[in-house]
């Protein structure tokens, strides 16, 4: 399964890893949901992504007028997705970190019926009006497609 995000925030350029800003619920959600302590190191993190069978990755490759929300992304060229997908047919569908990078993707992509699409409320503390709880509830279809690792 491949997560998408729409593009790297401040803190996750700076540090080079996804999901860095501390009160991104991303990696405590995968923790969760695969009954995981939240690993400490960024590495330990992306080892549980990939025994979970998880890729990650962003929608936006290069924007501009990003500053600190999804909202406002302005200009902007996508990753190369469709490449990925034709190079990694054992990639089942893709889950969508926020409505910004489901949105971003349905503008440059076509949806391809072999595919599964989740479309996940984004972890990002700048979209705080649901909280862990919630998130992770709706984050469960994620953990149904892929197993429990």
């Amino acid at each position: 399964m491949l997560v998408l995000g729409s593009l790297p925030g401040e803190e996750s350029l700076r540090r080079s890893q996804y999901y860095a800003h501390p009160r991104n619920l991303f990696w405590p959600i995968l923790a969760a949901l695969f009954a995981a302590p939240i690993p400490e190191r960024y590495e330990e993190r992306l080892q549980l992504a990939a025994r979970n069978r998880i890729a990650l990755w962003d929608v936006v490759g290069i924007g501009a007028g990003m500053a600190l929300a999804d909202a406002t992304i302005r200009l902007h060229e996508p990753n190369a997705i469709d490449r990925l997908l034709d190079e990694h047919p054992a990639i089942c569908g893709l889950a969508f970190n926020g409505g910004t990078a489901l949105r971003l993707f349905d503008r440059h992509f076509a949806r391809r019926p072999d595919l599964a699409y989740l479309a996940l409320p984004s972890t990002s503390p700048a979209h705080a009006r649901l909280g862990f709880s919630e998130k992770l509830a709706r984050w469960q279809p994620l953990r149904d497609l892929v197993g429990a690792g």
